[in-house]
């Protein structure tokens, strides 16, 4: 009985390492877990100071819903024109592929730059991040993701540069991948923002 059960070959599993497009986008998932982790901790942060304005302005008086709402076309605009450029890049269209990119760095530093002006705006109306907790809440969350906004411009710009450098090879693409669930992510939770800050805010 033992010489039988010792000569029954081992079925072959076919387990293996992964491949890489599973292992990184695997990882990368989790990066954007925990990222969104630490924004939901600031949204809790800012559901509990939105009313300790110190006798300072409230949403309502600071707020412009045209201005918020100008800023997410922006984004929502650069979110789409991302995902043409993972398209593009997946059939080789390369021209396709550097409009594109070229309309998603428009549409994402327009969104940026009106956010610097709106920061702008309000401390010089003496409403900076210092005047109440409200607005200390405030500035670090919309201000966390006007960073990570810059973070992916950056990110775009090194991409578009090592497409043109190496082209469309299979690490570029899984790259350009990563960067897309970024911006999508990053779309997600400004939706989240103009809802919680702005439109609750303003009312």
């Amino acid at each position: 009985m033992n010489a039988q059960v010792a000569n029954v070959p081992v079925a072959d599993s076919g387990a293996g390492p992964a491949p890489v497009r599973i292992v990184v986008g695997y990882g990368f998932w989790i990066f954007l877990l925990s990222d969104i982790i630490l924004f939901s901790a600031l949204f809790a942060t800012y559901a509990v100071l939105q009313g300790q304005t110190n006798g300072g302005p409230s949403g309502r008086e600071l707020f412009e819903l045209r201005h918020a709402g100008i800023e997410t076309l922006a984004l929502l605009l650069s979110s789409y024109t991302c995902g043409l450029a993972v398209l593009a890049m997946e059939r080789r269209r390369m021209p396709a592929f550097y409009l594109c990119c070229a309309l998603t760095f428009i549409l994402g530093a327009t969104f940026l730059s009106l956010e610097l002006n709106e920061f702008a705006a309000l401390i010089a109306r003496g409403a900076g991040p210092s005047r109440s907790a409200f607005l200390s809440a405030f500035f670090s969350l919309v201000g966390l993701h006007g960073v990570h906004v810059t973070v992916g411009l950056l990110w775009l710009i090194f991409l578009v540069a090592q497409t043109a450098y190496r082209g469309p090879r299979d690490y570029v693409c899984r790259r350009l991948l990563c960067f897309s669930l970024f911006w999508h992510a990053l779309d997600i939770i400004w939706v989240a923002l103009l809802t919680v800050v702005y439109l609750m805010g303003a009312r």
